[in-house]
Parts: structure tokens; C-alpha cells; sequence
């Protein structure tokens, strides 16, 4: 189609491969034809019910399935909604060690109590490509004979008035965008990764974010997912109103699953769409491929998988909203769930979905409530309970990663017997501080308030 001649004019002059151009005309052109990437209620029915990862015994067969694995962790992400330019997953998490350490830390311990090496590729950006495969380099023996990553692609921004691509000489980055992490699928085959697996005996993968520190390998569901059969799997957890606005499963009114982003959500049934005890299930974006299944279904669909569109409204330049609007067409990994016959989910207990995606979340994790164990997980301290704690620091001082810093020059207080930090205005901590129960601070307005080394935070 003549409308779409510049994108695919654009696209080629960034060098990106001609199944990512054709793979983003097939959305543009549903765009077009007036597609909504909205998913109504009437389309859909609620699921009632999903089998338990707590009731499984397929630990044997999860050991015989490691063989065949790889894991896979998607690090696109450069944690700019704290400020960051660079990989979120450079940030230190835990006793000095960042994301991308513990991630490699893990793999190792599992490689060396199984005597079996299981690769590990990171789904990278090309912003966090280097400074990634730099702190990798320095886990030594991590590297094998495959690559540790392939790059997500970038697609054009469209003007929303005319249907062009948008052009910002003063920024030219904004006028690209990622195309969702269901550009999982796309850069899996154009980088010749898929093929690669497959050729050199893999079957499985584990898929999950980079700065979920709870998804780690688990040989139980590695078995389930073996021994189901499934072609795709993904893992599911209880709702909660902190997962309200978030991506939930469903049904497809002529049956097999589906998952419905919030931007998917027509705006008159938002309400309906964050009932958590209606619609129960999250997804974590914990996934399982038959990477086999995948490569045959691309096959057969000419390279384009066909997940569902998500149409995203923004400003071009995101410090001003008053700057001219854009589309960006997305798609989410999970949706290939209404994508492969057979597709299944499970529910996971909640400590498998622990994403660290504001200061919020990094202070707690920095903190005593959590511990590094022995296999490089970082789990719940003794008698803690850090899942169930509310941790709401102002973000007019703590948004940042540098205000969290400024304000905890010693390091966070000790939370382990935290249930709710409430801070409010201007406050800066001093050393050994101690959060115990539910504790509230708040600086008067204009005014810095310190909280002396040794004090006690809790309210009776």
C-alpha cells in the first residue's frame, strides 16, 4: 500500500530487516482499516479457574527436560521512569550485585548443580546492548557457543492527525519507538537465534523480565511444561489491587485463552476491567515456548505471528505534552497465548512476579527483608513479609534513583519487621534506622526533616 511506502523507506535506511518492515505494515495496515486494538467484554468471558503450580510433583521430569533449556530474559528496558539512560538492570539490587549479576549468578549455580549448561540469552535494546554484555563478560564461563543476546527491533512513531511518520529533527530518537516485547518472536527468527536453538537440540524456553527477581528457573513447572505438550505456557498469579491495571486473562467467546492489556481495554469498561475478584487471573509474563511449535507457526504464517495490536497514544517529545501526537503500534508476548493451539496457563504463588519497577520496590529489596540465598535467589529475610508491605515514598523527592540516593546516604533502614512506610516531603534518613509495624514520616512544607542515625520508626 502506497500510505505505507515511507515507513518501509525509513525502516530500511535503519537496517532493519524486511520481516520486521512487513511485520509492522501488517499492523499499520489494521490501522488503517480502522482497527481499534481495543478488546471489548462482549468478546470475552471471565476464567473461573486455572490449575495450581503448588499441587505439582514433575520435578524429575524437569530435570530431564534441563537438557534442552534456555533461558531468556528480556533487558530493553532502561528504567527511565527513575531517571535512568542506561539499562535498568545495571542498577545494584542486592549486597553489590546488579540484576544482570544475579541473573548470571543464578544460571551458574544451576549449571553446576545439575552438570548441565544451560544457556542464558538476553533480549537486548540497542541502548542496552554493551553495557550489558560488559557485565556479563565478567561472570567467567557464562559465555558458551551461543550468543549471549540478539537486539529487539525499533518501529517508526506515527502521527496520530495524518498517518506519517512523525519526523523531530530535534530529537530524532523520539521518532522511533519498541514494538512491545511481542517483538520477542520476530527477533528470535531474524537473528537467527531461533534456528540456532533449535538446530543445536533446544526445545524450551523460559521467558521472563530481566527485573522480575522472582522468575527464576523452576524444574517443577519446567516439567508440567514438558510433560503438558503445550506449544506456549504462561504463568499466572491471584490478582490483587495492586495488579489491578494490569494485564489479565480471559476467554475467547470461541474458546482457548487470551490476555488483554490495559491499553486493550475500551475506556467505558475500565471499571469492569480492574474488578480483580471478576476478572482473577495476572499475567506475570513468566512464559514457556516450545521453540520447535514457534518456529513452525512462523513458518507457516510466512514469519508473522499475528498477535493482537496495541495502540498506544503519546507526545512526541515526552517533556512536552503540548508536542504533536503520535501512535505507537505494540504487541505483548503474552498475547501469543490466543496465538498457538493448545496454549495453557498456570497459577504461580506470588513470590514468582516480585518486578522491581519504582524506588518503592528497590528499597525494599535493597533492604533486610529480603536476603540473597544460597542458589542466588533473593527471597523473603526470615519472619519477614516484604510482599505484603506498602512502601509509598513521595515521588516529588524519591522518584529518581539519585533522590532515593541523596535521601538514603547510609543505605535503606532495616525493614524486616516492616508492614507500611509512608514518607512524605523532604526527608533524608541517617544510618541504622529501624521501620518496625507502620511507621509515617512527613516533613513539614519548604522544610528538610533528618531522621537521626539509630531512630525507631513506628507508630503504636
Amino acid at each position: 500500500m502506497a500510505a505505507f511506502d515511507p515507513f518501509a523507506e525509513k525502516m530500511r535506511a535503519e537496517g532493519l530487516p524486511e520481516l520486521a518492515i512487513r511485520t509492522f505494515q501488517y499492523y499499520y495496515e489494521q490501522l488503517e482499516e480502522g482497527a481499534s486494538g481495543t478488546i471489548s467484554r462482549k468478546e470475552i468471558d471471565p476464567v473461573a479457574d486455572i490449575p495450581s503450580a503448588e499441587e505439582l510433583d514433575t520435578c524429575d521430569a524437569g530435570k530431564k527436560a534441563l537438557a534442552y533449556t534456555v533461558v531468556l530474559k528480556l533487558n530493553g528496558g532502561l528504567g527511565t521512569s527513575m531517571g535512568m539512560t542506561r539499562a535498568k538492570s545495571l542498577l545494584p539490587v542486592k549486597d553489590g550485585n546488579s540484576f544482570l549479576d544475579v541473573i548470571a549468578k543464578q544460571i551458574l549455580w544451576l549449571r553446576e548443580q545439575h552438570a548441565c549448561p544451560v544457556p542464558l540469552l538476553l533480549m537486548d535494546s540497542f541502548r542496552t546492548r554493551d553495557d550489558s554484555l560488559a557485565v556479563l563478560a565478567k561472570h567467567e564461563g557464562l559465555a558458551g557457543e551461543l550468543p549471549l543476546d540478539f537486539l529487539q527491533h525499533k518501529v517508526p512513531r506515527i502521527r496520530a492527525d495524518d498517518r506519517t511518520p512523525i519526523s523531530w529533527p530535534a530529537e530524532p530518537n523520539y521518532e522511533w519507538c519498541p514494538p512491545g516485547h511481542g517483538d520477542l518472536y520476530t527477533a528470535l527468527l531474524t537473528s537467527g537465534i531461533l534456528d540456532a536453538l533449535v538446530e543445536a537440540g533446544f526445545r524450551t524456553a523460559f521467558v521472563s523480565n530481566a527485573d522480575n527477581l522472582g522468575a527464576v528457573l523452576d524444574l517443577e513447572l519446567l516439567g508440567w511444561f514438558a510433560e503438558s505438550g503445550a506449544p506456549f505456557a504462561m504463568e499466572v498469579k491471584e490478582r490483587t489491587v495492586a495488579d489491578r491495571k494490569g494485564g489479565h486473562l480471559a476467554l475467547r467467546k470461541e474458546g482457548g485463552l487470551l490476555l488483554r492489556e490495559t491499553a486493550q481495554c475500551p475506556p467505558e469498561e475500565q471499571a469492569e476491567f480492574e474488578d480483580i475478584k471478576l476478572y482473577r487471573f495476572f499475567n506475570t509474563n513468566n512464559l514457556w515456548l516450545d521453540l520447535h511449535a514457534l518456529r513452525e507457526t512462523l513458518r507457516e504464517r510466512d514469519g508473522v505471528l499475528g498477535l493482537p495490536m496495541i495502540k498506544n497514544l503519546k507526545p512526541v517529545d515526552p517533556r512536552d505534552p503540548n508536542s504533536p501526537q503520535v501512535i505507537q503500534l505494540e504487541t505483548a508476548m503474552g498475547a501469543a497465548l490466543s496465538v498457538f493451539e493448545g496454549a495453557r496457563a498456570i497459577c504461580v504463588p506470588a513470590h514468582r512476579f516480585a518486578p522491581v519497577k519504582t524506588t518503592n520496590d528497590l528499597l525494599s529489596v535493597r533492604s533486610d527483608a529480603y536476603e540473597l540465598a544460597a542458589d542466588f535467589r533473593i527471597v523473603p529475610a526470615p519472619g519477614a513479609h516484604p510482599e505484603d508491605a506498602l512502601i509509598d515514598l513521595d515521588p516529588r523527592y524519591f522518584k529518581t534513583m539519585d533522590q532515593l540516593e541523596a535521601r538514603f546516604p547510609e543505605g535503606p533502614p532495616s525493614m524486616r519487621e516492616c508492614k507500611e512506610l509512608v514518607v512524605r516531603g523532604d526527608v533524608h534518613f541517617g544510618a541504622g534506622v529501624v521501620v518496625r509495624g507502620s511507621a509515617r514520616v512527613e516533613a513539614p512544607d519548604g522544610e528538610v526533616l533528618r531522621v537521626p542515625d539509630g531512630a525507631v520508626l513506628s507508630q503504636a
